[in-house]
């Protein structure tokens, strides 16, 4: 079990910025990736960015060039910072852990709400 708990979450106007913090723990050794997902409402949950622990990245194609993604290992903490925001980036963002045991496991953290202003 993985135990991940957000915060960062808030009101921002647009074009401003956040970070997001997430925390883990439990079975943080087995641990591949960490990474962030956004939902908006009527809309699926989609990847903003993850992080593996060789430090591989990838982003949504959406988010490129103003989120950066970034893992703390001493803290089991990953970052994600978010700069210029659009109003188009609203949504509840969660945190996830990939594990690798006896296969893969997905975890989630309980959201963050993001809300950008125009």
């Amino acid at each position: 079990q993985v135990q991940l708990v957000e915060s960062g979450g808030g009101l921002v106007q647009s074009g401003g910025s956040l970070r997001l913090s997430c925390a883990a723990s439990g079975a943080i050794f087995s641990i591949n990736v960490m990474g962030w997902y956004r939902q908006a409402p009527g809309k699926e949950r989609e990847l903003v960015a993850s992080c593996s622990n060789s430090g591989s990245t990838t982003y949504g194609d959406s988010v490129k060039g103003r989120f950066t993604i970034s893992r703390d290992h001493a803290k089991n903490t990953v970052y994600l910072q978010m700069n210029s925001l659009k109003p188009e980036d609203t949504a509840i963002y969660y945190c996830n852990a990939l594990l690798f045991r006896a296969g893969f496991e997905n975890y989630w953290g309980q959201g963050t709400q993001v809300t950008v202003s125009s």
